[in-house]
Formats: structure tokens, sequence, C-alpha cells
């Protein structure tokens, strides 16, 4: 190798409107890879003296180039293995209902358990029972999850297999729905209580991690490990079409984390993945243990740990969401956290002694406030320190509690598609379940929130939502208030972008490694299939990805040879 191409560019990216999000050069024409890196970002003229016979050149034809986009909360091995199962999302009625699990099960005659994803909370005119599923199938194991995958419907003949038929013990915050009878309705809320039915399907130790922090017992040997490896290259390729490079897993354990780096190694892996440890009420601090070896076992630039997952409370159609009020008609009522308040400060303050980030999902204003306390807490007892705890969802915050964010240096990761009404979600029965009128003016206060100080990560949840940044970046950037009391609560296209990249790189203690396209930083980048600051809002959702690039490997190009 000469002296000169030993300085060659591996791949140009040419005739682009390049928004970096470096503020060094914001805007450029070209970006150089080389080794795996950003080598330069400049001038098409600039770059091109870097191409050498053997550098592969992409033509991006004038549209936009970012860098990779950062999914910073996801659910990648639950997405990955629900891609083949049914889907229910806005299917209404009970013959519709029926029609689409009898072709579900005609093509599935083996399947031990028959499941659906994305059943609405309002599938039916009135609320779910096993009877219902019973009319649909009856004698197989049927069930179905709600969006927000803290609800799960079962029929009989799956209670019945799953042992919850006459109820189970269960713990603080999960519920099996029982009935007058004296047997289950067939709702089951949250992870322990539908745990056993989803166990029906095979896959109980891939929920491990988001059911009880825990590790399969016995550990799963190569052919089973194999098998859920490709479930997470389904989902991988699901993400990489939508220009995914580097993503948040909010579920997982030391076996997510092994399959992970088993794919790294064997050259599987096409995007940057962090995995928590997930800390449940009932576990000892000396739990934690666990999440300092995972940090400190897993820390490639692909695969890493670092953080703690921890849930308050539940969510807003199942009235688990934790609130400072009454729910709306329902005197009295407001959920309790999963956390007490004393006992999560103490927690957190450990964590934080440990030098361990915190992320923590909240959903009502009152679960909401126990974790700024929490954080606040361990600030006061460690010192405050640049630990960038997070929290998840943040859907109702009472005003006194904003700006506390910005001044603890919180960030505020938020889903353009949870709103009702913006994308998937429909308005109802969410806003009459859980927003009087009077606080619909407190409900994903975006703006509000980056406005007082606090860092934001945009995020889709997949699969509770579509994980298509575009369409996120779609509802993003096409909001409306609710009425005439409710503040636009939208950032602006720039804000949002930077939301879906360096915000959340930097959200994710990535900045020194992508998030920006700058030189010696990661060769993640994606193409808009246009000029997303031309592109209308209302059409930035069916703008496809052109091209998906994750250090330097191109994971994904839907255009040209």
């Amino acid at each position: 190798m000469t002296g000169d191409a030993m300085f060659r560019a591996d791949l140009i990216v040419t005739n682009a409107k390049v928004l970096t999000m470096d503020a060094g050069c914001p805007r450029a024409e070209a970006v150089a890879i080389r080794g795996g890196r950003v080598q330069a970002v400049g001038t098409a003229g600039g770059i091109a003296a870097l191409a050498g016979p053997d550098t592969r050149v992409i033509d991006a034809g004038g549209r936009t180039v970012l860098p990779g986009f950062v999914e910073s909360h996801l659910h990648l091995v639950l997405g990955g293995a629900e891609l083949t199962q049914l889907q229910l999302g806005g299917l209404h009625g009970p013959e519709n209902l029926k029609a689409a699990f009898a072709g579900y099960a005609a093509a599935n005659p083996d399947a031990p358990l028959l499941m659906a994803q994305g059943a609405e909370y309002g599938i039916l005119d009135h609320p779910v029972t096993r009877a219902d599923l019973d009319a649909v199938i009856a004698d197989r194991p049927l069930a179905m999850m709600a969006p927000d995958h803290h609800t799960v419907w079962a029929n009989t003949a799956a209670l019945e297999a799953a042992g919850l038929l006459h109820g189970a013990a269960m713990p603080h915050g999960h519920e099996v729905v029982m009935g007058e009878d004296g047997l289950a309705t067939g709702e089951l809320r949250e992870f322990e209580a539908f745990g056993p039915v989803l166990a029906l399907g095979g896959e109980a130790h891939l929920q491990l991690g988001i059911a009880t922090g825990g590790e399969p017992d016995p550990w799963p040997d190569a052919a089973q490990r194999e098998a859920d490896k490709q479930k997470i290259a389904a989902g991988l390729a699901h993400c990489a079409a939508h220009g995914i490079t580097s993503m948040v897993n909010m579920d997982g354990n030391r076996y997510t984390l092994t399959l992970l780096s088993e794919m790294e190694a064997e050259g599987r892996l096409t995007a940057r993945v962090k995995v928590p440890f997930h800390f449940k009420p009932h576990m000892e601090l000396s739990e934690l243990d666990r999440a300092e070896a995972m940090a400190r076992d897993f820390a490639s630039d692909m695969v890493c740990s670092g953080f703690v997952k921890m849930f308050m409370d539940g969510v807003i159609d199942s009235r688990t969401a934790c609130m400072l009020n009454d729910y709306p008609g329902r005197p009295g009522h407001r959920a309790e956290p999963l956390f007490a308040p004393d006992r999560f400060q103490q927690i957190c303050t450990e964590i934080d002694r440990r030098g361990l980030q915190i992320a923590v999902h909240a959903i009502g204003d009152g679960a909401v406030r126990v974790t700024i306390d929490g954080y606040e807490a361990a600030a006061l007892a460690n010192g405050l320190r640049d630990a960038r705890h997070r929290i998840e969802h943040i859907e109702l915050i009472d005003r006194a509690d904003v700006p506390r964010l910005g001044a603890l240096g919180i960030t505020a990761s938020v889903q353009p598609p949870h709103p009702p009404g913006v994308m998937d979600f429909p308005m109802e029965p969410t806003m009459s379940v859980g927003f009087a009128p009077e606080r619909r003016r407190d409900a994903y206060l975006w703006k509000t929130l980056k406005d007082h100080g606090a860092p934001v990560a945009f995020a889709s949840d997949w699969p509770v939502t579509d994980v298509s940044v575009m369409r996120g970046l779609q509802a993003a950037m096409t909001r409306q208030p609710y009425d005439a009391r409710c503040a636009d609560e939208r950032l602006g296209l720039m804000e949002s972008l930077h939301a879906y990249t360096a915000g959340g790189a930097w959200a994710a203690h990535w900045e020194g490694l992508t998030g920006r396209l700058a030189p010696g930083l990661a060769g993640d980048l994606v193409m808009i299939d246009g000029d997303v600051e031309a592109i209308a809002p209302e059409d930035l959702g069916s703008t496809g990805i052109a091209l998906t690039m994750c250090g330097g490997r191109v994971t994904y190009q839907g255009f040209g040879p």
C-alpha cells in the first residue's frame, strides 16, 4: 500500500444535503468513511479528493443525509419475536376479530399459543372477557396483547393451560382480574400476571429481563440461542430499514447481552445496542452487583450495558399509571407507585453511587414526581454528577415538577407516536380514562420540558408503536393541541431531528461515538429518500429510507445498484 492509498476513503456519499448535527460544521455536501469512522465531512469537491480506485462512491442525488438514527427506547428482542405474530392494529369488532384469528390459526396449526399484538383497549364495545375470546376460538389457547404491552386478554383454554383460571397471587401492581363467579375474567394486567400465558408460546426465557430481571435457568443451549438470534436478526433488519443504527433496548439481561455479543463476533450485529439491568421491587440492593458486572463485561462500541431500568407505574388505559389526582369518574383511585418512595430513594442513591445510569418508566404525574424525588435524593447524597438519569414517557407531569428535570440534568425520553390521536393510538378511551379536561394542558409537554432545560431524546417504544422514525417525525411535527387551554408542544424540525440523533446519543453517553457526522466518530448515517427540509410535515411518514450505514457498513439500501 502506498502512502497515498493509506488515506483514501473506503466509501464516499456525495451530492447530498448533509445535516451533521455537529455545531462546528452543521451542513455539508459529502461524507467520507474510512475504517468504519467518519474520515471527513465537507464539500463535494473537497471530499472527492479522498477517492481512490477502490473507493465506493454513492451519489445521494440531493437527498438528505443525517447521522444514523438513535432509537432511545425500544424492545428489540420482543419486537423481533412479534414480527411473525398476528397483528391486530386498527381492527375492531367481534366478527373482524374472529376472522383474523381464524386465518392465523389455520396458517399456524401447530402453534401452542395463538398470540396477537396490537389489540386496542376499545377493540370491542365493552371490556374484553375470556367469553369473548372463547367465541373466537375455544379449543386452542389464544391471547392478545394491548399495544402498550401492559395488558393481555386470554381465552379460557389459555388461562387453564397457564394455571390462572382460578386466580394467582401476584406482586404489587400485577393482577389477574377476577370475576364475580370466582374465575379469572381473562384480563391480565402487567408482566407477572400475563407471563404464564406468554410462556405457553415457548418464549418465556426472552421475557425474563423485563418480567423478573432474572436469567434463563437452565442456560439455553446453542440451538436455542441460534433460534433467539434469528429473532434478533429479524428485528435488526426491520430497524435498519428505518434508518436506525443505535438503540437503547429497554429490556434485557445478561442473556440478551450474550446473544448480542455472539452476533457481534459472528458479524451479524447491524446496530449498536445498549441493554439494562432490570431492578424489581422485590430485589435487594446487593442485586446491583449483577448490574455492575454486566457493565464491566459488556463494553464494546456495539454492545454495552451500564444502566438500570425500573418501572414506577403502569399505563393510563388500565388505570395503573400513578396519578397525583383521582382518575376521572373513579373517586379515590390514583394507583400506587410500584416502589415505595423512601425505598426508591435508597435504590437510586445506591445505583448512582456505583456510577450507573438510571432509566425509569413513569407515565402518571405521581410516578414522575416519585422518580424525580429519587434522583434528587441521589444527587444530595452523592453530589450532582454527569449521570444523565432519565425518565421514560412522562405522559403527565405537574407544573411544579417541570423545572426540576432541567435543574437535575434529567433527560426526558419521550415518544412522538404515543400521544393519542397523533399516529396509531386513538383518542379514546385514553383521554376519557386518564385526562380530566383541565389536566390535558399538562400532557406530553415535550417543548415545555425542553424550554425549561431538560435534554430531550425521541423514540418509538417499538413494538408498542411502529418503529418508523419518519412516521414518528411526522407525528412530532403535526401534533395539535388538544384544546384551547393546551400549548403547542411541538419542537421544530431541526430540534426533532436532533432528538432522534445527537440528543439520543448524548442521553445514552454515546456522544463520543455516534449521533453526529464529524471526523473520528462512527460511520453511522442514514439517507432520507428526499430533502427532509422541503417535505411537507404531513408527508414525512410516507418518505422512505434510501440508505442506512452502521460503522461504515451498509445495513440497508433502498435505491440504486
